[in-house]
């Protein structure tokens, strides 16, 4: 864990990054790479790699550089990958039911145990290994299984209701997709806002900038 006090979010933000690096890199056999190795690879600097892991103790040798396995390792019990925390969907809507299919939970630390939605035309269908369950069902599940990750596929103005009733109930956790922003009302939780329409408009401001200096050429 951290080594020194809080972490900043740019560093924890990262760690993703440098966990799925490494996961490649052992899958090719690869035993040890030097930071300098890591950066070109990442298109990060050495001395913020090195930053970047002194904050959770460093991990490197000199002169020998980063045990791939051992790095790889380390920074997956930072990220808690094998915690297993149960985890649920609410929602079971195109979006909802992609990310129950295909996000492979079990390997990010989380165990999908349930997928809930309103719609009682969806109960009962199935999803993957699991059935949707009716949203009036969601309470006794929560308080009998204990889910500690909520996945929030709902629309924005369903999102205060149901995100108060899953606080109430213990959860604390929010993987957040419903454009509304939790952490008005709930202070005392986590959440990971994932913006879809943002990243896309981040990719047409880079290809517009393209477009124009191709444009400017001409």
């Amino acid at each position: 864990m951290a080594k020194n006090g809080q972490i900043s979010s740019s560093v924890i933000k990262r760690l993703p990054r440098y966990y799925r690096f490494l996961g490649e890199l052992k899958k090719q056999g690869v035993e040890r790479i030097s930071s300098r190795e890591l950066s070109d690879m990442m298109k990060l600097t050495a001395s913020q790699i090195r930053q970047d892991l002194n904050c959770f103790g460093g991990f490197g040798q000199q002169g020998y550089g980063y045990h791939v396995d051992m790095l790889h390792s380390e920074i997956g019990n930072i990220l808690g990958v094998d915690r297993q925390f149960k985890t649920i969907v609410i929602g079971a809507g195109n979006l909802g039911r992609a990310i129950a299919t295909h996000i492979n939970f079990d390997t990010r630390g989380c165990e999908l145990i349930g997928i809930f939605d309103r719609d009682p035309a969806l109960t009962g269908m199935k999803v993957g290994k699991l059935e949707i369950m009716h949203t009036d069902e969601l309470e006794q599940f929560c308080r009998k299984q204990k889910p500690v990750v909520a996945v929030l596929c709902i629309p924005k103005a369903a999102t205060q209701e149901i995100a108060d009733k899953l606080v109430g109930l213990g959860l604390r956790s929010f993987w957040n997709f419903s454009h509304y922003d939790l952490s008005i009302d709930h202070e005392d939780i986590i959440v990971e806002n994932v913006h879809l329409g943002d990243s896309l408009l981040t990719l047409t401001y880079g290809t517009n900038v393209l477009a124009s200096s191709e444009d400017a050429k001409k």
